[in-house]
């Protein structure tokens, strides 16, 4: 049995999870079987019935507002370059996904990244594990931190029920995913895209250019429109937040896990004139987590097509290559890519930006 292959699809599916939280076992396993459909045919998936409030979620961009209303000194002095554990204010520019060919085509956003609270002396920390440690906060907005780590181990928790969803549609137990979810070095982003003056000469075609998630998969909320994803037609199909919704998608991890079968869709977040706020949680697994094929879907398709890797190392490389101040400590010779991932290529049927 061959893995699906991405479809010409002209919308995203949308399942109602509300199952996954209950105790009717063919309702969830009903669930799965939409997902399996959903991650292995498109990548990308809207999902209802979940417990997440709309008040927390308000609180959550209210407080994202505040922040990058702050003057350019006050979110700087958060800046993600300070920390070693990669959390805090990333300004314009700063991060891209894009090749370098055109060094005026820069991703129109900033953000700000945090992670799972830990303290200074934890000892994956003291270990020089980059994605794991201590957030940084500003100081000037008091309720900034309280609102969202709030929303963070909310929508953490939603992440934990939907590797249950992922598992049963994989054919696992549904507790699978559990043993390697004791502190996952999972990232929530607020992201910010500026309004756009429609009289200034256009510097990029996009907010984010196209590329495909690291994690095992991504839970989004988006304040509006702009989220593009391609099918195998490499079409551009608008996915626009719906009320009630997020979005999921599969990211490389769950790709090889699967061997294949689920995909790592390319997308990609195109200009709009409109200001815009997007907050992906990006849930990965453990830090040293073994990411490769799973032995059932090696022995259904004949044969591993995804090498092996540490979870960890595959989120530093792939973070090494699109930040500026870790490309600068590299240059530097301070960090080094980890290995063996240090070659570790593009995922997904990842298609090449239209």
């Amino acid at each position: 049995m061959s893995a699906p292959s991405l479809t010409a699809f002209t919308s995203i599916p949308l399942i109602d999870i509300a199952p996954l939280f209950g105790a009717d076992e063919a309702a969830k396993e009903k669930v799965a079987q939409e997902i399996d459909r959903a991650a292995s045919e498109v990548g990308f998936l809207y999902v209802t019935g979940h417990p997440i409030p709309a008040a927390l979620i308000n609180r959550l961009e209210a407080r994202a507002a505040e922040f990058f209303a702050l003057p350019q000194a006050e979110k700087d002095s958060c800046y993600i370059g300070k920390s070693r554990a990669h959390r805090g204010y990333v300004p314009v520019a700063e991060e891209g996904f894009y090749d370098g060919s055109d060094p005026t085509k820069i991703d129109k956003k900033e953000a700000f990244d945090l992670s799972i609270e830990l303290p200074e002396d934890d000892p994956d920390h003291l270990r020089g594990y980059r994605m794991l440690g201590p957030n940084q906060w500003p100081e000037n907005l008091p309720a900034f931190r309280q609102d969202i780590y709030a929303y963070y181990e909310a929508v953490s928790a939603l992440g934990r029920t939907l590797f249950s969803g992922f598992a049963r549609a994989l054919g696992l137990a549904p507790d699978y995913f559990e043993a390697f979810l004791t502190k996952p070095p999972s990232q929530l982003r607020l992201v910010h895209y500026p309004e756009q003056d429609p009289h200034a000469a256009a510097r990029a075609d996009w907010g984010i250019s196209a590329h495909t998630d690291y994690e095992c998969f991504t839970i989004l909320h988006a304040t509006g429109p702009g989220l593009q994803v391609t099918n195998a037609a490499e079409e551009w199909i608008e996915a626009p937040p719906v009320e009630g919704a997020f979005v999921v998608n599969v990211g490389d991890m769950l790709e090889v896990l699967s061997n294949g079968r689920f995909i790592a869709t390319s997308h990609r977040v195109r200009n709009v004139p409109e200001e815009r706020f997007s907050f992906p949680l990006f849930c990965s697994l453990d830090y040293d987590a073994a990411i490769e094929p799973l032995p059932a879907f090696v022995k259904r398709d004949g044969g591993a097509r995804y090498g092996r890797f540490i979870a960890g190392d595959h989120l530093v490389t792939q973070t090494m290559k699109t930040f500026n101040y870790l490309k600068k400590l590299h240059a530097a010779g301070r960090i080094a890519f980890p290995e063996p991932a240090a070659d570790t290529a593009s995922f997904g049927r990842a298609r090449a930006e239209a």
